[in-house]
């Protein structure tokens, strides 16, 4: 078995299908993010999954030369012994340079390149833009596809006005983190995860026509989970998108929607 030190080269902005196919290329691979863009993935979530990640400065590798990229970057600071990239890979100052000019200046040092070619969804390749475009559209059964996972966040569970709680239905809200790619305002089937458990929940994010908060919002309703979450951080996944925010005329309208929204997944 080839023992070469293997780093496996891209923008990685979530982890998606494609991505995965260059980082499994090797055993016990490095995962040079480049971009650290985070759209769909918060980073936090990324290094609880990839603790083998090593995160480029941006604004300081966009620049560089060919030269500087690899003997600076690849080989003096990673080591690189072995390298794994996509067929639309480009770096250096103005995106000059490809994945083919990478292979041959590697090669050059006795470094070897694959490139991967590209994952098809639907007849299109796997990219992050078109992960993007399904979750700003509410395709995120389709943007899970691609993915190979929910669509998945977390963040601090904060007190709310709790209309929720007085008509049966208690939410844990949240606010979305910063740089998150914001799907679509709706009402989702989602999972809560919570100390280890997996629940099934609905989610509306959103800024409620009906009582408006200032900001998009997060509101969970938790099935079959009895407990305080104030405080703590809660990890959802979006997994169907069920129907778009409405306004309500009362309380009572809104409690026979909610009705109906949570039996559409039982």
């Amino acid at each position: 078995m080839d023992r070469r030190k293997a780093v496996a080269l891209g923008d990685f902005d979530g982890m998606h299908l494609a991505h995965k196919t260059v980082v499994t290329g090797a055993k016990d691979v490095t995962i040079y993010c480049v971009n650290n863009r985070f759209s769909l993935l918060q980073k936090s979530i990324f290094e609880e999954r990839f603790p083998n990640a090593v995160f480029a400065d941006f604004d300081t590798i966009k620049n560089l030369s060919a030269d500087e990229f690899v003997n600076g970057i690849l080989i003096d600071e990673l080591g690189a012994e072995m390298l794994l990239c996509g067929y639309n890979f480009r770096f250096g100052k103005g995106a000059k340079w490809s994945a083919f000019d990478l292979r041959r200046m590697l090669e050059e040092r006795d470094v070897w390149v694959r490139i991967l070619e590209h994952q098809d969804f639907e007849g299109a390749p796997i990219s992050s833009s078109r992960i993007r475009a399904c979750i700003r559209d509410g395709e995120i059964e389709k943007a899970n596809e691609m993915l190979g996972y929910p669509f998945t966040f977390e963040s601090v569970v904060e007190h709310g006005d709790a209309r929720g709680r007085t008509i049966g239905f208690p939410t844990a809200n949240q606010h979305l983190p910063a740089g998150l790619m914001m799907p679509k305002f709706g009402v989702y089937q989602s999972f809560a995860l919570i100390d280890g458990k997996r629940y099934k929940a609905f989610t509306n994010i959103g800024i409620r026509p009906s009582w408006q908060v200032d900001e998009p919002i997060a509101e969970t309703n938790i099935f079959d989970f009895d407990g305080a979450l104030y405080g703590r951080v809660v990890r959802l996944e979006l997994v169907k998108y069920l129907r778009g925010e409405m306004h309500f005329a009362s309380v009572e309208e809104l409690k026979e929607q909610l009705t109906h929204d949570k039996s559409s997944i039982i």
